[in-house]
């Protein structure tokens, strides 16, 4: 529900006051769908509040439900296309005045998520417009854009940063709000009210290997050799969230053959008792009929198994289909163009 502010529109009230004298003006029936979405605690302040109203003015109805009417567009505005966005179309309704008054007011609760402008921006543009920050920065902007459009972005930046930005990516874990602040003054002058005050977390290893599943093969494995030297581990811990055994329905007929054929048998029997019905399909798909009836026969005989040996044999798999990949004995394919089979 919306947040009044206490202003002159509507008498002096109180934003508790205020809220109070919409839920008389809706009715009851509409107030209690409200209610169920309300907190207990502001659900008896209401009801306080609304007990003690003896009458409401048809002025102060009116006054209160355009208030009502401009936040819940202001807050639809910022749906759509962020604080920048909802401002220009307040300001053409309302004035810059009134915009700004229902803007602060909102901007005081809502969460807005750091560089929200980025998100909605060209990759091209938001490239250039941070292609000359330090790798910490540029680390920072990708961790809070979407996986695609941080993969494009960091396909485009020069080999040297490539691997640096990544490192950063994955190591990230909560950055200071003032920090946060700077950065999108420097760079964009656009949301410096809407961050929270509590530390922000952003970036991670799932963050690079998102980021990293969306670029062209080549930029994968200049940043992954380049993270091999400077931190083995961590290009390690990359690798195996890069692909799991479920993503073997991804890979085609003829790689599966060979993956077939380079897996020790009761690894991949292993492997499938925790696998879904498709992983399955199509394993067998790519076996011989009588081979398919045996893996089927001796997993049946195999009895209770330990998820963790499951998972281990599955991750021993994937390590065998990585070899074979960074080999070129197999294909992946990826977000980037290198990866086109003709």
């Amino acid at each position: 529900m919306p947040r009044f502010g206490s202003s002159n529109q509507g008498g002096g009230l109180s934003g508790r006051q205020k809220a109070a004298h919409l839920l008389i003006s809706l009715g009851p029936d509409i107030s209690a769908q409200i209610f169920k979405y309300l907190r207990e605690e502001e659900i008896e302040q209401l009801t306080l509040e609304i007990a003690n109203v003896r009458k409401v003015d048809t002025t102060e109805r009116e006054n209160i439900l355009s208030e009502f009417h401009q936040i819940a567009l202001a807050q639809e505005y910022i749906s759509q296309g962020g604080i920048a966005y909802a401002k220009e179309i307040l300001e053409k309704a309302l004035g810059e005045d009134k915009a700004s008054d229902i803007l602060g007011r909102l901007t005081a609760h809502l969460q807005v998520k750091p560089f929200d402008f980025a998100r909605k921006a060209d990759p091209a543009q938001i490239l250039n417009f941070i292609q000359n920050e330090n790798p910490q920065t540029i680390a920072l902007v990708l961790s809070y854009l979407s996986s695609e459009q941080a993969a494009l972005i960091l396909s485009a930046l020069s080999t040297e940063k490539q691997a640096e930005v990544a490192k950063r990516i994955a190591l990230m874990d909560r950055t200071s709000p003032d920090v946060i602040h700077q950065i999108e003054r420097v760079l964009e002058h656009k949301l410096s009210s809407t961050v929270t005050q509590d530390y922000t977390s952003a970036g991670g290893v799932e963050a690079i290997v998102q980021i990293l599943n969306g670029v062209d093969r080549g930029t994968e494995r200049t940043i992954l050799d380049a993270l091999e030297m400077q931190d083995p581990e961590l290009a390690e811990e990359i690798k195996k969230r890069m692909f799991v055994f479920e993503d073997i329905t991804n890979i085609d007929n003829r790689a599966i053959q060979r993956i077939i054929r380079d897996v020790d048998s009761a690894d991949m029997q292993l492997a499938l008792r925790g696998s879904s019905e498709e992983v399955k399909e199509v394993i067998y798909r790519n076996m011989s009929k009588r081979m398919a009836e045996t893996f089927k026969e001796d997993m049946g005989a195999m009895g209770p198994v330990r998820l963790k040996d499951v998972e281990e044999a599955q991750q021993r798999i994937v390590t065998i289909i990585r070899r074979l990949e960074e080999a070129g004995e197999i294909i992946i394919a990826r977000g980037g163009g290198d990866d086109v089979i003709v």
